[in-house]
């Protein structure tokens, strides 16, 4: 299967909260678009892995994503070496995808920078055939996605460029909301979390709605870039 846009997170819900929209936009577009989480949030103070898996799944349906996998690297300890880029690798070149998207350049979570720069590095790897992989017994062939783009999560961090996603605010609130365990819950007796509050759930909303206000639009999601994107002309901007 080979895909448009394939999306990494280090947890699962990173994709939702910082491109759900945007990929609900290329998705009815469209685009397809799968995702790959690379643990599965064994250490998150609220819930259990076999939760999440089960609301990650959810999650995917709400979205229609063409896929979703877990690649079960070890939650806050996961590195950014040979064994962890060879897995990454296999995801890439498996399925071919045009643009990636991954985590934040910069952020909160310690996974979240770490998970960047990965995915990142993966993708350059990627592209070198003398790096052979092999997936379900076959040789795999080199594959260099054309751009990687690193969406925004907690950190207020300047965008290179933000996309208009006006009238997919709610696909992508109720995707992350599939995360039942995670997010505000008036009645839920789980220690509160840096994310469980009200206002970050209500944040969802408000900072798309303030990226959006800086291009004139409803909503907006913003991401950053390693390499800028080239253009024919100054009219493909618009």
């Amino acid at each position: 299967m080979k895909l448009d846009i394939l999306a990494f997170g280090a947890h699962p819900d990173d994709i939702e909260l910082g491109c759900g929209a945007t990929i609900a936009k290329e998705i009815a577009k469209g685009k397809t678009v799968g995702a790959v989480d690379l643990t599965r949030g064994e250490l998150g103070t609220r819930g259990t892995a076999e939760i999440r898996d089960a609301e990650a799944k959810e999650s995917a349906n709400i979205l229609g994503l063409s896929m979703r996998t877990n690649l079960k690297f070890a939650d806050g300890f996961f590195t950014n070496d040979k064994q962890h880029q060879l897995e990454v690798i296999k995801q890439i070149r498996k399925y071919r995808p045009e643009i990636v998207l991954c985590n934040a350049i910069d952020d909160r979570h310690i996974d979240h920078g770490k998970g960047s720069k990965l995915v990142s590095d993966a993708c350059f790897l990627s592209g070198l055939r003398k790096i052979e992989t092999e997936l379900d017994g076959q040789q795999q062939e080199q594959w260099r996605p054309k751009y990687v783009y690193h969406y925004i999560q907690w950190k207020n961090l300047a965008p290179d460029f933000v996309v208009d996603v006006s009238g997919f605010m709610n696909t992508k609130i109720a995707s992350v909301l599939a995360y039942k365990t995670q997010f505000f819950d008036a009645s839920s007796k789980e220690p509160e979390t840096p994310i469980s509050s009200k206002n970050f759930t209500d944040s969802i909303e408000y900072r798309a709605r303030d990226l959006g206000r800086l291009i004139g639009v409803e909503y907006a999601e913003g991401f950053n870039v390693e390499r800028y994107p080239a253009v024919e002309s100054l009219f493909d901007l618009l």
